[in-house]
Order: C-alpha cells, then structure tokens, then sequence
C-alpha cells in the first residue's frame, strides 16, 4: 500500500488544499493529511476545529484520514510507514523554502520522497491567510472554501 502525508496548517483548509489533496489520493493508495501544530503560528481555529473541517471539507474522498501532529514531520512519516511527504507549491517562492524542508527531510530519512503538487491554476493566489482576512471583514469567500469552512469563519467572525 503507498501510503503519503500531506502536512499544512490548514486554517482554515481550502479549495486549493483540497485540489492538492484530490490530486495526491489519485497517486496514492491512502493520504494522511496532517494538521501541524506549529508553536510559530496563531492559528484562528483550534486544532480540534481545523480537524473537523477538513474531515467534513474531505467527505467526498474515502482513502483520507485526517490527524493532527506535533513534532518532526518525517518521524511521524516513518511512523505510519509513509512513502512520501506532498507538498503543495503554487509559486516559485512557496518551492524555494519547499525545497529547503525537502532536502533535511531527505536528509534525516532517505526513503521518504518529498512529492511537490501544483493546484489548478485558478487557486495559485489561494491561501488561507487571505481567505480569513476577507472572512474577517465580512467579504464572502464561498468561492475559495467549502461551505461548512465559511460558516464556521462567519461564526468566529461574529464573536470579533
């Protein structure tokens, strides 16, 4: 079984996140995507919430699991016994620090490949910082998540 992770914040997930993820379940027999906790990053949604809404964003896919993790990346990879790590990248900027991260994951554990994924052309802008700012004043932003993602920043937006 080819088994891969795809690692990101995810607050909130998006249509590009889920276009990556749609992408990477055609190459793999089983994704996990996994919702990093990274001590750097506020993030606006707890890592409960961010978990929910990508396992209610990812319904329509049924070899995905949604998990959370916190530590290196690529030990949790070896762990679950990972072939490869999938990394979205829309922009030269996003692969140059991509490529960064690849290279030390490649580094400590050789036999996990780092798979870089590009969404479809039109979510190359997409990214969830945008997505809330719009979201927190008020803009609607049904076009770049699913609909349970926008009524859950309508919410937490409410209580701003």
């Amino acid at each position: 079984m080819k088994i891969a992770l795809y690692p990101g914040t995810f607050d909130p997930i998006t249509y590009g996140h889920i276009d990556v993820i749609e992408r990477a379940t055609q190459l793999f027999d089983h994704l996990y995507v996994v919702i990093a906790i990274n001590s750097k990053k506020t993030p606006l949604f707890s890592t409960e919430e961010r978990i929910e809404l990508a396992e209610k964003s990812l319904l329509h896919l049924n070899n995905v699991s949604v998990v959370s993790h916190n530590g290196l990346l690529v030990d949790y990879a070896k762990n679950i016994k990972a072939s490869a790590i999938v990394r979205g990248v829309r922009a030269v900027t996003d692969f140059e620090y991509e490529l960064q991260i690849a290279q030390m994951n490649r580094k400590i554990e050789p036999s996990i490949s780092t798979i870089f994924l590009m969404p479809h052309e039109k979510y190359s802008y997409l990214n969830s910082s945008i997505v809330r700012e719009l979201a927190r004043y008020h803009q609607n932003v049904d076009e770049f998540v699913s609909l349970v993602v926008s009524e859950a920043l309508r919410n937490k937006n409410k209580k701003v």
